[in-house]
């Protein structure tokens, strides 16, 4: 060992001089790391831009319904129709390293579904809050959710939308399309207005209600493993047996014209008293 020493101790200094052109290397500074900031959904629900919206919060519980979806940071996640939601969604993701992809109409359906695709995206265009929003297309008979080269989605949600598909005859191709708009593994998070088992389906919806066994039944046609179910956003006072459905009920609240029979006995502070609807909160999951 001694007879190697020199020879080391030598190379070492060779080494030394080679990387500080003579003089010794100083010891390296501890750069300071830029502070991270954490945004919560508890952030993002207190925040003063969602002031208007807040008021629904009892009723939709955000929170914890995003929660039971799977709604992560870094996940890729999309809705149908959205709306209420993406000043929540929206600005949980971009904070999170996550992506919002809005499913909204497909362009050049018609002037009125044209005019509320412009005032979505210039509602939520700012990228500082909302992120840069991805954005897809859903309607009856418009084929793939996501466009040729977009990646599948990790989560998809939809709120209460499914009657109007029914109404509309395209209830299991919606749900076979979000089938493949999904990865393997992921999520389908739907919210809707819930029928009793007890009362008598209409394949239309036109109730606005929908029995959680008949959503079942579609995603299960679909493909997919039916996961669970929360109460989360359920409301026992309401009956689901109103005059004008569930539009009967906030946030619609619809009254009968002012001059008819039904305006007589009509107690609107009755329906206003349930609050929103008493609603099915299913999670569903591709294969993996």
């Amino acid at each position: 060992m001694r007879f190697y020493t020199p020879l080391l101790t030598t190379l070492a200094a060779t080494a030394l001089s080679a990387c500080s052109d003579g003089e010794t290397a100083p010891a390296p500074e501890s750069e300071a790391q830029p502070e991270v900031k954490v945004v919560t959904m508890d952030d993002v629900l207190a925040h003063p831009r969602r002031a208007k919206d807040a008021a629904r919060d009892q009723f939709r519980n955000p929170k914890g319904t995003l929660a039971f979806f799977d709604v992560g940071p870094g996940k890729r996640v999309g809705e149908i129709w959205p709306g209420w939601y993406t000043n929540v969604t929206a600005p949980y993701l971009a904070a999170n390293n996550g992506q919002y992809v809005a499913v909204l109409y497909p362009a050049g359906v018609n002037t009125g579904l044209d005019e509320r695709i412009a005032k979505y995206k210039e509602t939520y265009a700012d990228k500082d809050v909302y992120g840069e929003i991805e954005y897809a297309a859903f309607l009856k008979d418009t084929g793939p959710i996501l466009a040729e080269g977009q990646e599948q989605l990790d989560v998809l949600l939809t709120f209460r939308n499914v009657h109007n598909w029914m109404g509309s005859d395209y209830a299991q191709d919606a749900f076979n399309r979000f089938y493949d708009a999904l990865k393997p593994g992921g999520t389908l998070g739907v919210v809707e207005h819930r029928l009793p088992e007890t009362a008598v389906q209409n394949p239309k919806g036109g109730t606005g209600y929908v029995q959680e066994s008949y959503i079942k039944d579609l995603a299960i046609k679909a493909g997919f493993e039916f996961v669970g179910s929360s109460e989360i956003n359920a409301n026992p006072r309401d009956t689901a047996d109103h005059p004008y459905g569930v539009w009967t009920l906030p946030p619609s609240s619809r009254l009968p014209k002012p001059d008819s029979e039904e305006a007589s006995d009509f107690n609107a502070e009755a329906f206003k008293n349930i609050g929103e609807s008493d609603r099915a909160t299913l999670k569903f999951r591709k294969p993996k």
